[in-house]
């Protein structure tokens, strides 16, 4: 099933799912870093990093959502891609009110441990949305491109994935099985 947004022949939602995802696990990161030194800055960018991963998750949404109403009805894929975006909204609720916990504090520098725990309980529960994601594109095809194949053209071709490919260049194969 392929993707109903793409950007440059590309799925947009999954050219976006990188922001949050990697910002908001640096975010754990660096508060656990900050938890084992003491620094507070570790866990001043960590609330900067929640509230930029909070923002792209939401924008990563959309395209997802999009994507998600385009499946059919009465498919693994779409019962799985319900999971999958249910948990993500879930998990970017919990950063959201972590950080609003940060914000409320007399620095965000120095979260408490309510704020921590609900960044990794949605950290978990990330992991586990994440997995889901690939499940829909490894293992049920959301997303990729129909007769999609090693030899496929660029997507910036504007080609079909389907199109026969000439090799024009390269090593040629011997037709002789190399006897």
């Amino acid at each position: 099933m392929e993707s109903r947004i793409k950007l440059f022949g590309h799925p947009l939602h999954q050219m976006l799912i990188v922001f949050p995802l990697g910002v908001l696990v640096m975010a754990v990161l660096f508060d656990a870093i900050g938890l084992a030194t003491g620094n507070p800055a570790w866990h001043q960018s960590a609330f900067y990093m929640i509230g930029g991963g909070v923002v792209s998750g939401l924008l990563a949404a959309i395209p997802g959502l999009v994507d998600w109403f385009a499946i059919p009805s009465g498919t693994r894929a779409k019962a799985i891609g319900m999971f999958h975006g249910l948990g993500n909204v879930a998990l970017i609720a919990l950063f959201a009110i972590s950080w609003l916990m940060r914000r409320g504090q007399l620095s965000p520098a120095q979260p408490d441990w309510m704020a921590l725990t609900l960044e990794i309980i949605a950290f978990g529960l990330g992991c586990v949305t994440a997995w889901l994601g690939g499940e829909l594109v490894a293992r049920l095809g959301v997303g990729v491109d129909r007769g999609a194949n090693l030899d496929a053209p660029s997507s910036l071709s504007h080609l079909p994935a389907d199109t026969v490919m000439v090799a024009t260049s390269g090593p040629s194969a011997p037709s002789d099985g190399g006897r």
